[in-house]
């Protein structure tokens, strides 16, 4: 398993590379207009076939910005060091990916990137934007220095005022914060379809005690989290990497709240808490297979599929997901928006080398990926298939896992 330095490495060594063509690297970020010839594919039918577009909700689309446009996003300046390369290039793979550039204008441009390439969605379908707290310490101090970026609620949630028939909004709250169930409760009656954390990155951990109060708000409310669970390699984690073990979400889950574990825990090792705090170190995903396959946990626990398909998460785990006809229904369509436009982490040659997808499906992925990494990312998920098998169309219509106040019935079917 590759770490996110040694993995950062090679794509920086690859840029000196000569016989790397530059667009194995680097996104082109032409018009996002798709050509004629890829609208009338046979293939660009298929991958909507059966889906209803008003159901359909891509529910991890993180939002970016420098706040030259009164966004007050924010970005870490360590990002534009030189003493921190690792970081520098993880921004220029970002920026690169969504089209923007580091200058002013970056929040606009950002917005309107992400509309030129919803265009090419049916009507009905939506984004669901991420809005991204600060890292906190453990007495509820913000802590700028440990944090990667900042996405307000405020912004997150005037997009999708703005642009209602495209965007919905994911708020993100610090549970150590002292206002953290006001902000909450502010953010539900804002129209936030679910609470965004990610503990290594802000620093939270999900089985302290201290977040009881914020999961019975949660519950109360019925207001979904969203958190990331397994190893994180897209930003600074910090020292924290042991808050992405997926049985740290026990005690949400036994409070009631409603937890959709982003990537479904798909990357590196955790300790075996079941089996004492110096258990073994197993693989995160069988972890998060643990919970799933508890009874109790059957209409509670969800897993996203954001970075599914990225080359660090193929192999048996992208095969064990698609072949868990029993999970169809508790997975949720996500695209990690802009990681799809990063040329390196994805490659469906290779998918198709590993037989997840046909070779005429790798080259029309390929092709589509030119214009729209969104659409990409859409399109790779539906069209992996192991053994005759797909990701069920109840995977994209996920409207219903972030519907208040409503059962999912089909979650436990």
């Amino acid at each position: 398993m590759l770490s996110r330095r040694r993995f950062l490495a090679a794509c920086a060594a690859s840029l000196v590379s000569q016989p790397v063509p530059a667009e194995w690297l680097w996104h082109g970020c032409g018009p996002a207009a798709l050509p004629e010839s890829l609208m009338q594919d046979g293939l660009m039918q298929r991958i909507w076939q059966g889906i209803d577009p008003a159901q359909f909700r891509d529910c991890h689309v993180h939002l970016l910005g420098s706040g030259d446009g009164g966004s007050g996003c924010w970005l870490n300046p360590r990002m534009e060091s030189p003493w921190h390369p690792i970081e520098r290039l993880q921004k220029a793979f970002y920026l690169n990916a969504a089209c923007v550039s580091d200058q002013p204008g970056m929040d606009a441009a950002y917005v309107a990137r992400l509309l030129a390439l919803l265009a090419a969605f049916p009507p009905g379908a939506k984004l669901m934007l991420l809005a991204f707290d600060w890292h906190h310490q453990e007495d509820g101090r913000r802590v700028e220095a440990l944090s990667p970026f900042y996405v307000p609620n405020a912004y997150a949630q005037r997009l999708a005022r703005e642009y209602p028939q495209r965007f919905e909004w994911i708020a993100s709250v610090h549970p150590y914060r002292e206002d953290a169930i006001e902000a909450v409760v502010q953010a539900a009656r804002g129209g936030a379809r679910a609470i965004k954390w990610l503990p290594s990155a802000q620093g939270m951990d999900p089985a302290d005690a201290r977040c009881d109060r914020f999961y019975e708000t949660l519950a109360r409310l019925k207001l979904p989290l969203l958190t990331h669970a397994g190893s994180e390699l897209a930003v600074h984690g910090g020292q924290m990497q042991d808050y992405g073990n997926p049985l740290r979400l026990r005690r949400a889950l036994d409070r009631g709240v409603r937890v959709i574990v982003a990537h479904c825990a798909s990357l590196g090792k955790g300790v075996d808490l079941d089996r004492g705090p110096n258990g073994p170190a197993v693989s995160n995903f069988t972890l998060f297979a643990r919970l799933m396959d508890e009874p109790r946990y059957a209409k509670r626990l969800y897993g996203d599929l954001a970075a599914v398909g990225q080359l660090l998460r193929a192999g048996d785990t992208l095969r064990a997901l698609v072949l868990r006809r029993d999970w169809q229904a508790r997975l949720v369509y996500g695209s990690d928006y802009p990681l799809p436009g990063v040329q390196p982490i994805f490659s469906p040659r290779g998918l198709a080398a590993d037989g997840f997808l046909r070779k005429e499906e790798a080259v029309f992925l390929n092709e589509l990926r030119r214009y729209n990494p969104l659409l990409f990312d859409f399109a790779l998920k539906r069209l992996l298939a192991v053994d005759g098998q797909a990701f069920d169309t109840v995977v994209f219509e996920s409207r219903r896992v972030f519907a208040r106040g409503s059962q999912d019935r089909r979650a436990a079917t």
